[in-house]
């Protein structure tokens, strides 16, 4: 008498999906759909799990009652898959009353070590390099190869209230692969996947970029990953390149989403934030701390387009997952309410801010730092960023010049900063 198998097998560019099946010959079974007309020769198929079986059909009967819900109407063969569906499937046929042995089971990949060694190179401040000039230099080249850690994006999206995710969909735009496997997974798709139920998402969008640089190990195809409900599917349209500007990514940008989430290419900062902020979308989004006082930036400030969100971003990794330091901050368009950082700002009287704080440079334009801003001075007065990433211009104070202001002791030229003057 033939063997009896209960099989579930899922195509290599079909990672939402699988097939749970009945076979008398596990080989013979994988070859045929393997050999099956009209499908990509890079779709291949393979094996998370076979057992032997004591009777096939009753075994498969019973998997369709008690996963009716979790199956394609047009294929019955076919079923939502993550990870935690494929363990309910394996643990639900391992204790059926037909099952007689496992024979194959896919296991996970090991848990990547970051190990911690001893630096060797010299530090930025043996380099006489500063974190701010990172990511400045990275906006000057291609240089986009950052990318954030889970704990800081769980740090900033948890300060946010609950209430402006519900029911609404959220883009990650730029390189947010998302895998079975965490490790190829983007930070910030984890983090929503992780949350899409708590925080009430109706959909996540996620686009995978076919640069040169593949961190997350997906390929030189870009491709569109979408999570709605139970729903999870890829999507490789034809010539898309998985850019934020790309054709197909600016059209979902502006029929589907509803917030933007994401940490843009330090080197298309100013393309990225022209398209989303025209876009009229909600973000919260990652870029250079020194932006407030960026020429090409300080117009959004000035225009109430755009302000500091919760927290500096100090760590960033790089393709072989090594931490770097570079200063980036978060940046929204959503209001916030009672920041914490407001507490660093020391508004008070001009003549109680100590002298060292304040100066007057060559044009008699008044210097302050420390994050001390004068309540009582009418005139226009320079600052550093610091200041507005603290929430300075929700305090009664605005921009009033679209550009950097570089203030000049003794005619040397000193650090850009921004003018604001108090409404």
């Amino acid at each position: 008498m033939a063997k009896q198998y209960i099989y579930i097998v899922q195509a290599l560019l079909e990672p939402s999906k699988c097939k749970i099946g009945k076979t008398n010959d596990l080989e013979r079974r994988l070859n045929e759909y393997n050999k099956m007309t009209g499908k990509s020769k890079e779709n291949i198929y393979q094996y998370l799990f076979t057992c032997e079986v004591k009777n096939m059909t009753e075994l498969e009967n019973d998997i369709k009652e008690k996963y009716s819900i979790l199956r394609e109407e047009k294929s019955k063969e076919i079923y939502f898959y993550n990870s935690e569906l494929f363990k309910q499937y394996v643990t639900f046929i391992q204790a059926h009353k037909m099952f007689v042995k496992e024979i194959f089971i896919k296991t996970d990949d090991k848990k990547q070590i970051v190990k911690i060694v001893k630096r060797t190179t010299p530090s930025l401040e043996e380099r006489g390099i500063s974190r701010k000039e990172v990511l400045q230099k990275a906006q000057k080249i291609n240089n986009d190869e950052f990318y954030t850690k889970f704990e800081d994006i769980e740090k900033e999206l948890s300060m946010y209230d609950k209430s402006i995710w519900k029911n609404k969909t959220v883009f990650c735009n730029c390189d947010d692969a998302v895998d079975d496997n965490r490790k190829n997974t983007s930070a910030f798709a984890l983090y929503f996947l992780q949350n899409f139920k708590e925080l009430e998402l109706k959909k996540l969008i996620c686009t995978h970029y076919s640069g040169p640089v593949d961190l997350f190990n997906q390929g030189a195809k870009g491709y569109v990953f979408t999570k709605e409900g139970f729903r999870e599917f890829k999507e490789f349209p034809k010539n898309y390149t998985g850019s934020f500007d790309d054709p197909l990514s600016l059209k979902i940008l502006n029929e589907d989403a509803d917030i933007v989430c994401t940490n843009p290419p330090f080197s298309r900062a100013i393309d990225y934030w022209e398209i989303t902020i025209k876009s009229g979308k909600q973000f919260i989004i990652i870029s250079n701390i020194t932006n407030p006082i960026t020429p090409a930036f300080i117009p959004y400030f000035m225009n109430n387009e755009v302000w500091a969100g919760y927290n500096r971003v100090d760590y960033f990794f790089n393709p072989k997952k090594q931490l770097v330091d570079a200063s980036g901050h978060w940046y929204t368009n959503i209001p916030i309410k009672d920041r914490p950082k407001y507490k660093n700002l020391k508004i008070i009287p001009l003549n109680d801010i100590p002298e060292k704080y304040k100066k007057y440079d060559d044009a008699n334009k008044l210097v302050v730092s420390n994050c001390y801003i004068p309540n009582d001075y009418k005139k226009p007065f320079a600052v550093s960023a610091r200041p507005i990433l603290n929430g300075l211009l929700e305090k009664g104070y605005k921009i009033i010049l679209n550009t950097q202001y570089f203030p000049y002791e003794n005619g040397k030229k000193c650090f850009g900063k921004v003018l604001v003057q108090k409404i």
